[in-house]
């Protein structure tokens, strides 16, 4: 059964992936979901990130006291002021931990 099922798995997908590698030619697409597919990768990281920094067990973060809104801000700065990837989760990661360590928050 364990074996039928990881080849069902991988059938599905294979498919399901390999769907728009089948054709020859490229689909054709209007201009505007061109556009729109261009911010679907932002859409979804804003969609993972944002629940972690302004909530938590559900809830919406009612105190300042959190460490994840400062070093959401830190690394946002970094961000705009550098365009790093690595530095941005630095300085967001060292802002945190110096809070939760340092300031038990």
């Amino acid at each position: 059964m364990t074996w039928t099922a990881l080849v069902g798995l991988a059938g599905v997908t294979v498919l399901t992936r390999g769907f728009f590698l089948l054709g020859e030619r490229p689909l054709p697409l209007p201009g505007w979901l061109r556009e729109l597919l261009k911010m679907a990768p932002l859409a979804a990281l804003v969609a993972v990130v944002a629940p972690e920094v302004f909530m938590t067990q559900g809830q919406l973060i009612t105190t300042w006291q959190d460490p994840r809104w400062p070093a959401a801000l830190a690394a946002t700065a970094y961000y705009f002021r550098r365009q790093g990837i690595l530095g941005t989760i630095v300085v967001g990661m060292a802002v945190m931990l110096a809070l939760r360590l340092g300031l038990g928050w």
